[in-house]
């Protein structure tokens, strides 16, 4: 913005409008190389004119001068020089100035003509007179001048006008925007609604749902993460967002595997990748070492980030782990036309009876995440108390198929996972196309769009279901988490887009002495970032650790639940 209106543009409403410019900016460097020469008096040239143009005036007390000034400037393209002076002995008509337009009439020579034969004296001003040592000083109008009453036509070089009027500006910018801390209020305002927001809207403590109160001490003294606040990182708090950045900005272990192939009932073969960490100074001894059994996702195996943390949690502790590889997706080649499912548990049956008979007296329990954890909880739904493990840790799985395929199914969860998913299938069985379609109609299956097409021209049709829906009915754990018979600690976020937070069975696992609930506001599906850089440790890996290490240090202070 300008400052207050030109002092000499107010006063002196007829002065040049490059002397008059002064005022606005400070002065300005005006080269006499650009005064107009006596021959060339009343041809200007479109350059020359342009130089005595200026900028108008932002302010309404001075747009009227400037405006003035410009059409006298411009008009029909002629400047023209104050005539010289009337002689006093012999007093003569007003001369017109160089360049005048026939049949038209000067200022001084339209006075002339009036009635009274005098000028109108002009209005007084508002301001005290300039005096003429002030920078920008202007002098008055001389009676009898022409168009453009300077008495010495100036013009301003262009480029130096501009230069000048730039740096102003951006001075005026800087100053006014920064130095008056108008920037300053406008960032630390936004900061602090945000801060507010954040931390009255996003960061909560979990809501820890379960029916038994022994079981809720034990979780408060022992894995005291499932009372605090969980503080979701600030800048990427949403759930979709977590679930997508997660893989790509978590760090990922270096973890060195055993691998093992162990046979199945029908001809089939399963792949292990144990973690022995024979380094444990804890438990040296490889046949009393706890053991935890790992269970990925959908398409997960054992290199999937959050496996490596689980990894990298239990060797700090002194643990040993084993990652359940579901069939034909680790590498290994399918022997048999079958492959997984999350309803039939006869593989991870197989599993867990062959690390328990490796180490009998070893403690041993399970953690699965998403997918893996509801194949998890089906096998404790179904076994009961008739199983070798002590207790159990579920991650984001999935309740119900169904509302958890329909969320799927909206358009932009089908954009950024559905679709992403389907494809990840589909790529895991193409290795193994050879065998699978003596079977199946793998043209069709791989014409798949979505989970629930893939589901129903091949895992329901692979493993005898009669419909889609019978095979996601007998797939939803909520359906047998009634009957778990052992400890198991729950944990998903209410905004997890592949469990919805109304599918998740709050009144059934109230009549489960063995389940706790640990259910967070923010955290979507397997994310739980927090921290401003959430590169080594999430809450999921802190709730696997304190839980995992209170089941084998301390658990039997729930085994009589």
């Amino acid at each position: 913005m300008f400052p207050l209106p030109c002092r000499a543009v107010t006063e002196f409403p007829h002065t040049c409008i490059g002397c008059s410019l002064r005022f606005w900016t400070g002065p300005l460097p005006i080269s006499p190389a650009h005064a107009l020469p006596a021959k060339r008096r009343g041809k200007v040239t479109p350059k020359e004119r342009r130089d005595v143009t200026c900028r108008g005036a932002a302010d309404a007390g001075s747009t009227a001068a400037f405006t003035a000034g410009l059409r006298t400037a411009s008009l029909r393209g002629k400047l023209r020089p104050s005539p010289a002076p009337a002689s006093p002995r012999q007093p003569q008509a007003p001369v017109a100035a160089a360049g005048a337009v026939p049949g038209r009439r000067c200022s001084a020579q339209r006075a002339a003509s009036s009635s009274s034969g005098r000028r109108a004296p002009a209005p007084p001003s508002p301001f005290p007179p300039l005096p003429p040592s002030a920078p920008g000083w202007a002098r008055p109008r001389q009676p009898g001048c022409g168009v453009l009453p300077c008495r010495a036509p100036c013009a301003m070089d262009w480029q130096v006008l501009t230069r000048e009027l730039s740096l102003y500006l951006e001075n005026q910018v800087r100053v006014g925007f920064f130095g008056s801390g108008v920037g300053l209020s406008l960032v630390l305002g936004f900061g602090v609604a945000y801060a507010c927001y954040y931390l009255n809207s996003i960061a909560k403590k979990p809501q820890l749902v379960a029916s038994n109160d022994r079981f809720c001490r034990f979780l408060e003294e022992y894995c005291p993460v499932v009372t605090e606040t969980y503080y979701p990182t600030i800048w990427c708090w949403e759930g979709r967002v977590q679930t997508l950045l997660r893989p790509f900005i978590t760090s990922r272990p270096q973890v060195q595997y055993r691998n093992e192939l162990i046979k199945t009932a029908d001809g089939g073969q399963i792949s292990l990748d144990w973690f022995d960490n024979n380094d444990s100074s804890y438990y040296p001894d490889a046949n009393t070492r706890p053991t935890v059994l790992l269970l990925p996702g959908l398409t997960g195996t054992s290199k999937e980030s959050y496996i490596l943390h689980m990894i990298h949690q239990s060797e700090t502790l002194g643990y040993r782990c084993v990652v359940f590889n579901n069939r034909g997706i680790a590498g290994e080649e399918l022997l048999t036309p079958r492959t997984y499912c999350a309803a039939n548990t006869e593989d991870l049956e197989t599993v867990i009876h062959h690390v328990h008979s490796l180490h009998p007296s070893a403690p041993f329990m399970a953690a699965g995440v998403s997918m893996g954890g509801m194949l998890l909880l089906n096998y404790l739904g179904k076994t009961g108390r008739d199983t070798p493990l002590m207790a159990a840790a579920i991650f984001s799985a999935g309740w119900n198929v169904f509302e958890s395929i329909e969320s799927l199914e909206k358009p932009l969860n089908w954009l950024l996972f559905n679709y992403y998913l389907t494809t990840c299938l589909q790529s895991s069985i193409s290795r193994h196309r050879q065998i699978l379609e003596k079977l199946f109609d793998m043209d069709l299956v791989m014409k798949a769009r979505t989970i629930r097409e893939f589901d129903k021209q091949f895992t329901s049709v692979m493993f005898g279901y009669r419909s889609i829906d019978d095979y996601y009915e007998d797939a939803s754990p909520c359906r047998k988490l009634k009957s778990v018979g052992i400890p198991v600690l729950c944990l998903n976020s209410v905004d997890d887009v592949f469990s919805p937070g109304h599918a998740i069975p709050v009144e059934t696992a109230k009549q489960n002495a063995n389940v706790a609930l640990v259910l967070t506001s923010c955290g979507g599906h397997i994310g739980f970032l927090e921290g401003i850089w959430p590169r080594k440790c999430t809450y999921m890996d802190r709730v696997f650790k304190q839980f995992v290490q209170a089941v084998f240090e301390h658990g039997n202070k729930i085994f009589s639940i």
